[in-house]
């Protein structure tokens, strides 16, 4: 087995529990451990360990603190422990009854697993079970069964536990009082394993984690005799290029059903929508703080999304947000110096995170008061310009200032509309996709991560990107909120993705920090990826039924890109890149309108010249 696969198992085993903690006792020597088994009222048993302090007692009682996982709650054995406790070593120290749980049809626990379990809103029968009753179930026997905890409970958990947190919400149970879901997933069409439809090919390798069903209860992975076979290769960039066409795939996963899931549903149809998770929630009870990063891969859509319907579902919820500096669930460990990819943010600023915010939203809601004055901001949010905290009453901030950055033809981003009409065109290959990275070796790993702030210069100087940038910024300028691109668009093809970049252009006098990763960067004229997103064309009017292009015809693309807390510093530029491949971050679009791009053929990708004209433009919001 190579690096890349022990790599994969190591991460699919803990990844929920640790991100690589350091070693310690400390939970051995504070905690005393218990495995259990919990009936749903399915009959189903979920596996759940519950590690209580010991100096736990009638007089002195402790909070529970819930994380449901399907990645395990390794290690297994009330004789073993794992380096750390709860969110935070803080947490840990400071005392909670910390609670994990194998999530059904995953690991030791009973039951047949899918992804994202679709919510049951109504549920007539014992039969009807969902995440929110597996909480729900769980809770009120932790409540009643386990010696020594003060009624209240939480939940919290990264990525696919964010998940699981953020379907807790919906349980409704009285104990639950705090619920923190970090990184979490929304909706799959929207986010993780697609962006607006457009399937991220980068996980490719991850399918066997997700898409095996197991036969039994099992501490051990079952799904390792169901890894692609790579035979050593390193680059996924060629390795995924050379496979060709995704019905190509089934050499690897003709039996796996989670692929045969996502290429059978290629439109937003109805097995998609029920597992959208924001249309389920109406009244929310527990104390909510969302947790995201802004150069988060995988789930940035997820914490910004269910945020903002609980605001407006239910504005009377106590309903806050953090976005910090960070890639996919790193604000759980300190790493000394923050960085992502090669921009450095500032030091310690995972423990203040958990210091400040985290452990100061649990303590005041398990432990303290729990009214809604908590000490916390609606919005805790990082300047990753500025790079330093901010924090506001609402976000997206009520006074945000709209401006329109116009893509003229010229090259230049004026913020008003050129007087003349005018376009620029490129050739678009798919057998010659666009990388979405210049770091080859990070291309088949379990899913992407610094491209979210990697420097752009390597796809600016392809004839295949569109470069539009304003001139040197005189003052400062903070984009905050949300980013919509209203592209003018043709194609000589009948179908196109359109990727939008939005870039922080550095000045050619600016000096490396000593902190830099890589020593053949130059932070001199660095192109900082901000945000970015894809829209495939043929959803442009609705994600039900997709529509071809009609060729060389002008028609309206809009591109929405996650919300950004950046200021773009005097000296600095404001850049834009428009392309329609990103490899193999995203599938390649064929290019020819097919009925399911999933089954498209090899013969069904072909060269297209794109347009853009000059009155698109990206309309952002500016923080005075």
């Amino acid at each position: 087995m190579n690096k890349f696969y022990t790599l994969l198992l190591v991460l699919a085993t803990v990844y929920s529990a640790a991100l690589a903690q350091p070693q310690s006792n400390y939970a051995k020597e504070h905690y005393t451990k218990k495995e259990v088994y919990i009936t749903m009222r399915d009959g189903v048993k979920l596996f759940t360990a519950i590690y209580t302090p010991k100096d736990a007692s009638a007089k002195k009682k402790y909070p529970i603190i819930m994380q449901r996982t399907c990645y395990s709650v390794a290690p297994y054995g009330e004789g073993n422990y794992p380096a750390r406790l709860g969110p935070s070593d803080l947490m840990m120290q400071e005392g909670y009854i910390v609670v994990y749980q194998d999530v059904r049809g995953r690991w030791k626990s009973e039951g047949t697993w899918t992804n994202m379990t679709p919510v049951i809103d109504t549920k007539k029968s014992k039969r009807d079970v969902d995440e929110g009753s597996d909480t729900y179930d769980t809770i009120d026997w932790l409540v009643k069964n386990t010696l020594f905890n003060n009624g209240r409970a939480g939940q919290w958990g990264i990525s696919y536990p964010g998940f699981y947190t953020a379907a807790g919400i919906l349980a409704n149970h009285p104990a639950l009082k705090a619920s923190s879901p970090q990184a979490p997933i929304s909706d799959f069409w929207f986010d993780d394993f697609h962006h607006n439809g457009a399937l991220l090919e980068s996980y490719f390798f991850t399918y066997p984690v997700f898409g095996v069903q197991k036969t039994d209860t099992t501490s051990k992975a079952w799904y390792n005799n169901q890894l692609v076979n790579t035979n050593g290769a390193r680059d996924g960039y060629q390795f995924l290029l050379d496979m060709g066409a995704l019905p190509n795939a089934d050499k690897y996963y003709k039996n796996n059903f989670f692929w045969q899931e996502t290429v059978n549903h290629p439109n937003y149809d109805e097995f998609w929508q029920k597992r959208d998770l924001l249309r389920h929630y109406n009244k929310v009870k527990p104390a909510v703080m969302l947790v995201g990063g802004w150069y988060d891969a995988e789930d940035l859509r997820g914490p910004l999304s269910i945020y903002k319907t609980i605001n407006q579902k239910d504005p009377s919820a106590y309903n806050t947000i953090v976005m910090g500096p960070f890639g996919h669930g790193r604000w759980s460990r300190e790493t000394g110096h923050t960085l992502h990819s090669n921009v450095y943010f500032g030091d310690s600023i995972a423990t203040f995170y958990q210091r400040n915010i985290e452990a100061k939203f649990f303590n005041h809601f398990l432990k303290g008061k729990g009214d809604k004055n908590s000490g916390l901001p609606k919005a805790y949010m990082y300047n990753t310009g500025k790079k330093e905290w901010a924090q506001f009453t609402q976000w997206p901030v009520a006074n945000a200032q709209h401006l329109k950055l116009y893509l003229s033809a010229d090259g230049k981003l004026p913020m008003t509309q050129p007087a003349s009409q005018g376009s620029v065109s490129f050739i678009s290959d798919p057998l010659k996709p666009v990388p979405y990275t210049e770091d080859n070796t990070t291309t088949m790993g379990f899913t992407p991560h610094n491209y979210m702030s990697e420097d752009q210069r390597f796809a600016g100087r392809r004839t295949d990107v569109l470069v539009f940038q304003t001139d040197v910024l005189q003052d400062d300028v903070t984009l905050g909120g949300e980013i919509m691109s209203h592209l003018k668009v043709a194609t000589t093809g009948t179908d196109a993705d359109w990727i939008v970049k939005l870039i922080d252009v550095y000045p050619a006098n600016e000096p490396n920090h000593p902190y830099l990763p890589n020593k053949n960067i130059l932070m001199a004229n660095y192109q900082q990826m901000v945000r970015s997103e894809i829209m495939p064309g043929r959803f442009r009017n609705s994600f039900e039924k997709p529509e071809a292009f009609v060729p060389n015809q002008k028609t309206n693309v809009d591109v929405k890109l996650q919300d950004v807390l950046h200021t773009f510093k005097k000296g600095h530029r404001i850049m834009i890149q428009v392309q329609s491949t990103a490899f193999p971050l995203w599938a390649r679009n064929p290019q020819k309108f097919v009925e399911n791009p999933y089954k498209a053929t090899d013969a069904d990708y072909v060269k297209a010249t794109h347009t853009v004209y000059n009155d698109s433009y990206i309309d952002v919001e500016v923080l005075k």
